[in-house]
């Protein structure tokens, strides 16, 4: 296989079916448990899952500190759902003393739509993507507030008790969604993510 080698963070949540869609995008995509195999890869996705069980076994792994690095010196990543925590610099109805890896910078309500709305699927306008994509938020985060002046949002919901909501950005390399793209069989967003961030990375 040619083409950039991109890791899935393999801790817990959806790691088969972010694997699965990566390799149909012409990429390397393999998983990422442990230091020496973060090092191998020029990508990293955060999958959704249950962020605090993702930091805990990071640290647990040895891993918590070099995805901070690699993350600060400029690593392309994209976080779903409780990637979006992960990555998010602030987290509001966090544990207690909850901690991210960090990186992008807005604020994200943790398990928005489980405790304040129902989760919900529903189609969204994406940036970038010609036609709406259809987003399955399951007790998903949302970006509280506004987002940061150089923080690009992607997708918004557009009704419902959630409406407005922001729930796709892109900071830099970063990208994040609230939502599951992995589980829509629609590679659209996975393969933004590798055009427009992975591919221009390993280029240069």
């Amino acid at each position: 296989m040619v083409g950039p080698v991109v890791g899935v963070l393999s801790l817990q949540g959806d790691v088969a079916e972010h694997l699965r869609v990566l390799r149909t995008l012409g990429v390397t995509a393999v998983t990422v448990r442990r230091a020496p195999e973060l090092d191998a890869v020029d990508a990293l996705v955060l999958p959704g899952g249950e962020s605090t069980t993702m930091i805990t076994l990071a640290r647990t792994f040895g891993l918590l500190e070099p995805l901070r690095d690699r993350l600060r010196a400029g690593m392309p990543a994209f976080g779903t759902c409780a990637g979006m925590i992960l990555l998010a610099d602030r987290v509001e109805d966090g544990a207690p003393g909850q901690e991210t890896l960090g990186g992008l910078d807005v604020t994200v309500r943790r398990n928005a739509f489980g405790r304040q709305v129902d989760s919900c699927e529903t189609d969204v306008a994406f940036a970038g993507l010609e036609d709406r994509f259809h987003a399955v938020l399951i007790r998903a985060p949302w970006v509280e507030g506004k987002a940061a002046v150089d923080v690009d949002v992607l997708a918004r919901v557009d009704g419902g008790p959630a409406a407005g909501r922001i729930v796709a950005v892109r900071q830099g390399r970063l990208l994040a969604t609230a939502f599951h793209p992995e589980v829509t069989g629609d590679d659209r967003v996975h393969r933004w993510f590798v055009d427009e961030l992975v591919r221009p990375a390993t280029a240069s």
